[in-house]
């Protein structure tokens, strides 16, 4: 299966990769719980010492703690097709649900929605409106990034996309769990914060496959919430950073935000076409 090009997609077929994973548009926002970047706590205060319970707990309570997201969102780009930088803003309702729209300065040009069984995206521009399972194939070849929606909306929301079954063990201020297929994730988190510095998931080799930074951390209801989030794969070789502008957490939102019916004028492709 050849994999979309990320900067192609800008003007025609869904190869943006991640850039419809984290594009869409401004129309749906509203009151929420809004974020400010100048409240962002810091990062030099007095470190304590955790134990890997402690860690658990953190880890345990964030997931329960951050629900759903809405934000505008700088993105800057590099991979094996070049670079690129947008903006754009997020959706999420965990655990399963998007709703994207990558803007321009013309308008939207690409809105993306995706639930536990359909993914879908309309290209406005080119009246062009794919659909198909909402797999991890299927999400792979418009993302390159070989992760499930779960872990996908996840990562969005600052959340190092982790099972917390039994198996944790602690180094310094780092978690690591080996899983199935030789393989390791490893979780660090910021010892003075009490909050994920990083998380990666390493080959069979030790070397990491994908990791994720979150950093510019700022206090919420829910907790702090990072602003920055650095993603990074190792095959292709890719970095994509994602700055949030005043997020707004655990907002309520309704689920027909996470689905699309094809317009009358679109042309509708199946994404299993494709070879998702």
């Amino acid at each position: 299966m050849k994999p979309l090009s990320w900067l192609g997609g800008l003007a025609c077929l869904p190869g943006t990769a991640l850039l419809i994973l984290f594009g869409f548009g401004a129309g749906i926002l509203s009151c929420a719980q809004v974020v400010s970047e100048e409240s962002v706590l810091s990062e030099s205060l007095p470190s304590k010492t955790w134990t890997v319970g402690e860690f658990v707990g953190i880890l345990s309570q964030r997931i329960e703690d951050f629900r759903s997201l809405r934000a505008l969102a700088t993105v800057n780009y590099s991979g094996p097709d070049g670079r690129a930088g947008f903006q754009e803003a997020v959706i999420v309702h965990r655990p399963d649900r998007l709703r994207l729209e990558t803007l321009s300065p013309l308008g939207v040009i690409l809105i993306v929605t995706a639930d536990a069984d359909e993914l879908a995206g309309f290209h406005t521009r080119e009246g062009l409106f794919y659909r198909g399972r909402s797999s991890k194939q299927n999400l792979l070849y418009y993302t390159q990034i070989p992760l499930e929606l779960r872990e996908i909306t996840a990562l969005l929301m600052g959340l190092p996309p982790v099972s917390l079954q039994p198996g944790w063990e602690g180094e310094g201020n780092s978690l690591y769990r080996d899983v199935a297929g030789g393989r390791r994730e490893k979780v660090a988190f910021h010892v003075s914060l009490g909050v994920p510095a990083s998380w990666e998931r390493s080959g069979q080799d030790g070397t990491p496959e994908l990791s994720a930074q979150f950093s510019d951390y700022s206090a919420t209801t829910a907790g702090p919430f990072p602003h920055k989030i650095v993603l990074e794969a190792r095959a292709p070789k890719l970095r994509l950073e994602i700055r949030y502008q005043e997020p707004e957490v655990n907002v309520s939102l309704p689920s027909g935000l996470f689905v699309q019916q094809k317009p009358g004028n679109a042309k509708e492709i199946p994404l299993e076409s494709l070879g998702g």
